[in-house]
């Protein structure tokens, strides 16, 4: 599907709660949006992973639904802060055109799934610097879509900080 000149590409960055994801979306937002250059060269579009309620507990049984129903409220809540947080951040780097998504789901298969919806040239996540044993069995989401998504992959690792 070829742009027309006027149409941006589309840049999507995948958000979390954590420090690493926010640190992503704000190197990417100093890097490609700056006030020096006000013909921005992608759409931005935010994507957040929310967790299903069964997923986040596991929990099935007697009185699972209204266990369930208190942790959807919650990660609804949690959701609602994490887009809040974005995009003040983005509105704080003057990128006010900036839409978001909350798709249910796992974080890879979404990502790589918006990616193919909203035909993204760019796909940038937040690396978590899982060690190799953490990363065997959480799995690591900046790899999984480095190798699966079908557009070019950011991966923007947080520096290290001595304490």
């Amino acid at each position: 599907m070829a742009m027309s000149s006027t149409e941006k590409a589309v840049m999507i960055v995948g958000i979390d709660e954590s420090d690493e994801s926010f640190h992503a979306l704000e190197w990417t937002l100093d890097k490609f949006f700056t006030p020096y250059a006000p013909n921005f060269p992608f759409n931005v579009l935010l994507v957040y992973a929310k967790p299903t309620s069964t997923t986040a507990i596991g929990l099935t049984g007697p009185g699972a639904a209204q266990v369930l129903s208190f942790v959807e409220a919650d990660l609804k809540r949690v959701a609602a802060r994490i887009i809040i947080k974005a995009k003040d951040l983005c509105h704080s780097k003057s990128v006010h055109d900036v839409s978001v998504k909350v798709i249910e789901g796992d974080a890879r298969s979404v990502l790589c799934g918006a990616v193919e919806k909203n035909n993204a040239s760019m796909l940038v996540v937040g690396s978590h610097g899982y060690g190799a044993l953490k990363r065997t069995f959480l799995g690591s989401v900046s790899d999984y879509c480095a190798h699966n998504a079908h557009c070019s992959v950011m991966i923007v690792k947080k520096p290290q900080t001595d304490n």
